[in-house]
């Protein structure tokens, strides 16, 4: 695969969220700060277990001011909602869940008009909530994005993280959690682990590995040995213990 931008049809699982606590419900229960989002605009958020643990890895944009789209794996959709709902007590927000076909597009050198930052939201990777083919830039593989994402070091939930997993194992929490927002669920762990410098018990990584290595194997990267959780080619996701 090149440098050269493309395109593949996405599915998504979209919960939307409606209400005149919708901002402030949302804020309650993300890493991310919800409560100020301009409309139009998007951020990557986890969604914790009380105990720190991870239930979801969630895109959240703002749409109106109380109205937000959360889009997550296709099949982490039903798992996110019940979440949610768990906390949902005297608060005035809907939250419905359905699935769509969207177009990624890697590989981005010059902004998309009407598209929503994807990963690590630095321009190189965007999403479109439609099914229109881009006619300007070629149509992808699965192969194609796997390996995008990979190289951006973009963990797959139930994939490359679980729900056993903290959010200090996937490698996100620089673009996915708000350190000066006040409590969230699973806040305590987050907090004291970055205060105190704490490395977490395993770690995700990408690194390059020989051809023909599987799922499941063991690579060594300076020095430790890590479990492959994705592999496309010679790139690889892989979970290290702490040394």
């Amino acid at each position: 695969m090149t440098n050269e931008t493309f395109w593949v049809p996405l599915q998504r699982d979209v919960i939307t969220a409606t209400g005149i606590d919708a901002r402030t419900y949302l804020h309650s229960q993300l890493s991310q700060d919800v409560a100020g989002m301009r409309v139009g605009e998007t951020r990557q958020s986890l969604l914790l277990q009380p105990t720190g643990k991870l239930d979801g890895i969630i895109r959240v944009t703002c749409v109106e001011g109380e109205m937000f789209v959360l889009d997550v794996e296709p099949g982490c959709g039903e798992a996110v909602l019940a979440r949610l709902n768990r906390f949902k007590i005297r608060v005035k927000v809907d939250l419905t869940l359905g699935r769509e076909n969207w177009i990624a597009v890697r590989n981005v050198s010059t902004p998309i008009p009407g598209s929503i930052p994807a990963w690590r939201c630095d321009g190189s990777a965007v999403d479109l909530r439609s099914e229109s083919e881009i006619a300007e830039y070629r149509q992808g593989s699965l192969k194609d994005y796997e390996q995008a994402r990979i190289i951006a070091a973009w963990p797959t939930m139930n994939v490359d993280v679980t729900e056993s997993s903290i959010p200090a194992e996937t490698g996100i929490t620089e673009v996915a959690v708000s350190f000066t927002k006040g409590c969230y669920p699973g806040q305590e762990l987050v907090e004291r682990m970055d205060s105190r410098g704490s490395i977490a018990p395993r770690q995700l990584k990408y690194v390059v590995v020989d051809e023909g290595c599987v799922v499941g194997q063991l690579v060594e990267h300076d020095g430790r040995f890590g479990s492959i959780t994705s592999i496309c080619g010679v790139h690889a996701l892989a979970t290290f213990k702490r040394a």
